[in-house]
């Protein structure tokens, strides 16, 4: 028996990286999975975002363990859309017990000069998107009155400030602060609320040319390789990043009667980036 069997959990950006380490993660401690990704590319992204056929890859692995999943296209920064999202997944597969608000976009710039969109396109989808997705699952969770955990993926530059992402920083760090009034307001009713910091995942948010020349600009045409010998060099534990596993472990951790009085914290998952 899982640690999450009876539970359902929902997941957005699920349709890889650690979307879909987190889905199929739970998936393997028995829980049940409501999914979605936007499956579109976003114009100020400049690295390919995930795919439909992303996404149907994590149903199938998520069917793989004998798990039902609901999995759909949809865009977090449509509140209407999410709340359409856990309507459906809470009639197939029951009431959600775990949010994971885990989709995210980058897009690098000097903040003086950055455009407009991306300003939006960044706050919108790290930010706003995390409160809708809240918004849609967590009235129900209240009058449920089963408790339940929101985890809530922020970043290492929810604790730091990093140059060229001003948008991004400003996000994750909103994320923080979202997660410490949710603590406060969802306590009463059994909901613990927290965020996970990672620093470098291997994923495609990272693992892409945009991260490798944003971090590398010393060099003409850097690759993966260039990219992991720095931030080796930014981290306490001699590693050049994390895998999506090593994050969904923790997840599943917040989301477990393990974390069962663990709420308001900020659970780094960093290699040591954020103090060293």
């Amino acid at each position: 028996m899982g640690r999450l069997t009876g539970k359902v959990a929902l997941v957005t950006g699920a349709a890889r990286g650690q979307g879909r380490s987190h889905a199929v993660r739970m998936a393997e401690e028995g829980a049940d999975v409501i999914a979605v990704d936007l499956c579109d590319q976003i114009a100020t992204v400049g690295y390919p975002l995930a795919s439909r056929d992303d996404l149907d890859q994590t149903v199938k692995q998520v069917e793989a363990l004998d798990r039902r999943i609901v999995a759909e296209q949809g865009d977090v920064r449509d509140l209407a859309a999410m709340r359409g999202l856990v309507e459906r997944g809470v009639a197939e597969l029951g009431p959600i017990d775990i949010v994971v608000a885990n989709a995210g976009i980058f897009s690098p710039a000097l903040t003086i000069d950055m455009e407009e969109q991306a300003w939006h396109d960044v706050i919108d989808t790290n930010l706003t998107g995390v409160w809708n997705i809240v918004r849609a699952a967590a009235p129900g969770m209240v009058e449920r009155g089963a408790g339940g955990s929101m985890i809530l993926i922020s970043s290492t530059a929810g604790i730091k400030g990093l140059p060229m992402l001003g948008h991004y920083t400003a996000a994750k760090h909103g994320v923080v602060g979202l997660m410490k009034s949710l603590a406060q307001e969802l306590g009463p009713h059994r909901i613990r609320v927290n965020t996970i910091h990672p620093s470098s995942v291997n994923t495609p948010l990272v693992q892409n040319d945009v991260m490798y020349k944003l971090f590398r600009p010393d060099l003409e045409n850097p690759g993966a390789s260039d990219f992991g010998e720095l931030f080796q060099t930014l981290h306490l534990l001699p590693e050049q990043w994390v895998e999506p596993r090593d994050i969904s472990n923790a997840v599943v951790f917040l989301a477990s009667e393990e974390g069962q009085y663990i709420t308001g914290t900020q659970l780094k998952v960093d290699l040591g980036f954020t103090e060293k």
